[in-house]
């Protein structure tokens, strides 16, 4: 019997294998990162570390131009120099107020005449929104000693010409240099939309030849000029006016004298305003009071006038429109007696005490522009060739600003010594009715059209429109009844006299006044010129007062048609 095979004997490898996951290598792979060099390499820095730029600031390029420019400034002048042209052109009020002197006797002049003292400077700055874009053309430094220095600079604007400008520079104690006084000429203008509206050489020539030969009319945009439409400083109402066949009959009569028209010149929005700030177009520039606002709603003509760029300024006086530029401004202006000069082709804004005016720089052109105006039917000749038989001062003068009353008192005591004085009614309450007749007058006229164009106007003459609107019948009947029984018992109390009375409530208030403030001083000023239009009496503005703040008429107003003889009465009174 065979013996069975032996037991199989269980054996294990030479070598235990190592338990891999399905297809991993025999050699497990070291872990690398993408494109992961074989060596890692050192970083290396570059031999000369580079030094992190920014672009060139404003002020550093600004510094190397003006470099280029000059050579010999004083250290630091430079970069205060082109502080300041920066700040300008940004409007930055408060680096310009920095780099300005901060003293009462530091100077900033320009062709509106001379600011004194930093914070006049700084009221002027903060209302006058910077200046235009511009560049510097040529630059001059002059020094004169180790700590002050002349710079004189040549602008060029954006929008054209050429400007220059002057500054003497000074370093204070804490080595930052400032400007001491400035001189400040921009290009000169060709045309300045704030004061007309359109001009020729001239716009229309004379058609006659009279006492008029040589002058020139700067016409109130109320009153048709042949060949051009009425605009009454609001662009809508311009935009839609139709061409005017023939002139106005004050500005036929102008003409037929021997005037030419210069041009039309801006009113405040249809003339309802007496500051002469005109939102769409600017502010007129009040040549003799730096800042000062030009007096409306005849500002156009007025500032034509005083600019010596026309002789005669064609106006209306409904409120005061003539006496109070004319007081701002230091100019003779004529209010003629309510229905004397003709109104045919003057667009109205109140009727019952719209008149027309003149503006002129002396009382014998105001005179001889009175006497072509004039419809001599409407006149009483035993007014208007005699003399005035008395003058009465007003007696507890209304609300002024303060000194003015004291001013006008002490003129009147030289000038004036033997005048009685006359106590008036509450001028307060006369005021208040003038305000509401006239504000109904002016939506009968405009009403229609201001509701058509909701977005016409601007500002406080748009103000005046919604607050006219709300006006009824039944108020605008009771004003009238008060404005007739403070007509007659005015014309009791002045008879045949002569009123005289400050033109305005004070000098011409700046540009940067508050709102608030210039209607404040509207008011006042309503009390006074309210007097000569509850009347229909003329009125004459003569620059007799001179303020620390500026110019102040002294009003004469006179008999019904009595105006030559009152123009007379005034220029004897300088």
């Amino acid at each position: 019997m065979a013996e069975p095979d032996p037991a199989p004997v269980e054996t294990q490898p030479l070598v235990e294998p190592v338990e891999t996951s399905p297809s991993s290598p025999l050699v497990e792979p070291v872990e690398t990162q993408p494109s992961s060099p074989l060596v890692e390499p050192v970083e290396t820095q570059p031999l000369v570390e580079p030094v992190e730029t920014q672009p060139s600031s404003p002020l550093a390029e600004l510094v190397e131009t003006l470099n280029t420019m000059v050579t010999d400034a004083p250290p630091g002048l430079l970069d205060a120099f082109a502080a300041y042209e920066l700040a300008l052109g940004a409007d930055d009020l408060a680096a310009m107020d920095e780099l300005f002197t901060d003293a009462p006797d530091t100077l900033r002049g320009d062709p509106g005449g001379l600011l004194v003292g930093h914070a006049a400077i700084h009221d002027f700055r903060a209302v006058r929104r910077g200046a235009p874009p511009r560049r510097l053309v040529d630059v001059r430094v002059f020094p004169l000693s180790e700590d002050a220095a002349g710079v004189v600079a040549v602008t060029a604007p954006n929008r054209g010409g050429r400007g220059l400008q002057t500054q003497l520079w000074q370093r204070g104690t804490d080595g930052a240099w400032r400007v001491r006084t400035a001189h400040v000429a921009p290009p000169p203008p060709t045309f300045d939309r704030a004061v007309w509206r359109v001009a020729g050489d001239p716009l229309a020539p004379p058609s006659g030849s009279g006492i008029l030969d040589g002058e020139t009319v700067a016409v109130k945009d109320l009153f048709a000029v042949a060949g051009h439409p009425i605009g009454a400083g609001v662009p809508a109402f311009l935009a839609e006016a139709s061409v005017e066949a023939t002139d106005s009959a004050a500005v036929a009569r102008l003409r037929a004298a021997g005037a030419s028209v210069a041009g039309i010149a801006r009113t405040d929005q249809f003339a309802y305003s007496l500051a002469g700030d005109n939102p769409h177009y600017g502010t007129p520039v009040n040549p003799v009071v730096p800042g000062g606002l030009p007096g409306g709603s005849s500002s156009g003509s007025a500032t034509a006038v005083s600019l010596g760029a026309a002789s005669i300024g064609l106006a209306t006086d409904t409120g005061g429109s003539v006496r109070i530029p004319a007081s701002y401004q230091g100019l003779w202006g004529w209010r003629s007696t309510h229905g004397a000069v003709f109104a045919e082709g003057l667009l109205p804004l109140a009727p019952d005490f719209d008149t027309v005016g003149v503006l002129t720089r002396s009382p014998d052109l105001l005179g001889r522009a009175a006497a072509v105006l004039l419809d001599s039917s409407a006149r009483h000749p035993e007014r208007s060739e005699g003399t005035v038989p008395a003058v009465h001062l007003v007696g507890g003068l209304p609300i002024l600003e303060p000194g003015v009353a004291e001013h006008f008192q002490s003129w009147a005591a030289t000038r004036l010594p033997g005048a009685s004085r006359v106590r008036l009614p509450d001028l307060d309450a006369a005021a208040e009715a003038f305000r509401v007749h006239q504000a109904f007058q002016a939506w009968q006229q405009h009403g229609d059209w201001v509701a058509a164009h909701p977005d016409a106007l601007k500002g406080a003459a748009g103000e005046r429109f919604a607050a006219a609107s709300a006006i009824t019948p039944d108020e605008d009947a009771a004003a009238r009844a008060v404005l007739g029984e403070l007509r007659r018992t005015l014309d009791d109390a002045l008879g045949e006299a002569v009123l005289v009375l400050p033109s305005a409530a004070g000098p011409a208030p700046r540009v940067w006044s508050s709102a608030e403030s210039v209607d404040a001083h509207r008011k006042a000023n309503f009390r006074l010129t309210c007097i000569a239009g509850i009347t229909g009496r003329p009125a004459v503005s003569a620059p007799l007062l001179e303020t620390s703040g500026g110019p102040l008429g002294v009003c004469l107003v006179g008999p019904r048609d009595s105006d030559p003889a009152l123009i007379a009465l005034a220029a004897t009174l300088v």
